[in-house]
């Protein structure tokens, strides 16, 4: 268990220091302009950051490794990436349970066991 606890505990500081470092230079090129507005895409890429972190969970990490367990017990959900299956997990913990569900019906569909 404590593997599972240590691969999530890096994964949540990969996407935190990854978002720092993105803001830092963005700001850092676009400092100057003053009519600069900030596309879309980049929130949406913070939001998909942050979709990867359970924040109901908080730092109780151990109920999202025991989460992934149950999510890797069904045998259709065995060939799906750890990282998409955080996602999934993460979002369904958040209450985001619709989003959740589709992104695992998609998974499921491209990654057969």
């Amino acid at each position: 268990m404590s593997e599972k606890i240590a691969f999530i505990n890096g994964v949540y500081a990969t996407g935190a220091k990854l978002k720092f470092h993105h803001k830092q230079e963005v700001k850092k090129q676009y400092n100057q302009d003053p009519n600069w507005v900030e596309p879309y895409y980049i929130e949406r890429f913070y939001e998909i950051l942050d979709e990867h972190r359970s924040k109901k969970a908080g730092y109780q990490i151990n109920l999202v490794a025991e989460a992934m367990d149950a999510f890797y017990s069904n045998y259709d959900n065995t060939a799906i990436p750890l990282l998409e299956g955080l996602r999934i997990v993460s979002l369904a913990q958040d209450g985001k349970t619709e989003k959740a569900d589709l992104y695992l019906l998609k998974a499921q569909k491209r990654y057969r066991p």
